[in-house]
């Protein structure tokens, strides 16, 4: 076990970037070699990645509504530059499916507080369920009518990492044995799993899988560096920077 742990040597910060990396590497095909798989390929690796480090996220942030305002005011932003700069498409990106995660996530971690909390009464436990419910169902409707990217499933892929996350929940030791890196990435690759089904007979986003040995290699640490804004500035950013060059080229 002591082996394993020294193996743990990638915090969060190196998960962010790692997965920025990758999704520069699958945004390079897309414009510039369309026809080439294996920047795609590649690219696979990122969106497990950045799904995991959103769980981690939403696991540790105190200011939850400000966690979820920022993200989804810049997915509108972005939403809106796209829809005028290309002629009108309503495809919704990375940044409006990651929103809908946190959203489920934090009612997930309501609905798990007011399930283990000894003091409340069944109604309150009831409305916490329904509302954990509702929240579901409101973003699989979502789905339905908008295109996002990753669809329902992709949604989901960061829920599922965190549904054992009893952090700051009063729940059983029972209950909390299973609030391990092993578990989370496990629930992650049963997400993965339901989301690359989704898109068969695509088989591509089976290569999304091989990102789990990374995980495995998730130290629980934060890093040094203050990267809080990292992704809400790299993934605009490096958008506009690949469109540039290829509107020139």
């Amino acid at each position: 076990m002591e082996f394993l742990r020294k193996l743990r040597v990638l915090n969060t910060n190196a998960l962010k970037f790692l997965a920025a990396a990758l999704m520069l590497v699958d945004h390079i095909g897309l414009l510039f070699f369309p026809y080439e798989r294996i920047w795609r390929i590649i690219g696979r690796l990122s969106m497990p990645l950045f799904a995991f480090a959103l769980s981690e996220g939403c696991r540790y942030t105190k200011n939850k509504a400000r966690h979820f305002s920022l993200m989804f005011a810049l997915a509108i932003v972005c939403q809106v530059v796209y829809y005028f700069f290309d002629d009108g498409n309503l495809y919704m990106s990375i940044l409006v499916t990651f929103s809908l995660s946190v959203l489920l996530i934090y009612a997930m971690q309501y609905m798990k507080k007011t399930l283990l909390d000894k003091t409340a009464d069944g109604l309150d436990k009831g409305l916490a369920c329904v509302l954990f419910s509702a929240a579901v169902f409101c973003v699989y409707a979502l789905c339905q009518i908008f295109t996002i990217d990753y669809g329902f499933w992709g949604v989901m892929t960061p829920v599922f990492a965190s549904i054992f996350d009893f952090h700051r929940i009063p729940a059983p030791e029972s209950l909390k044995k299973f609030d391990c890196l092993p578990v989370r990435v496990l629930c992650l690759f049963i997400g993965l799993i339901i989301l690359a089904i989704s898109y068969l007979p695509q088989t591509i986003s089976f290569y999304a899988l091989g990102s789990l040995p990374l995980l495995l290699l998730y130290n629980g640490k934060k890093g040094k560096l203050k990267t809080k804004y990292f992704f809400y500035i790299f993934y605009p950013l490096h958008l506009a920077i690949l469109q540039g060059v290829y509107m020139l080229l």
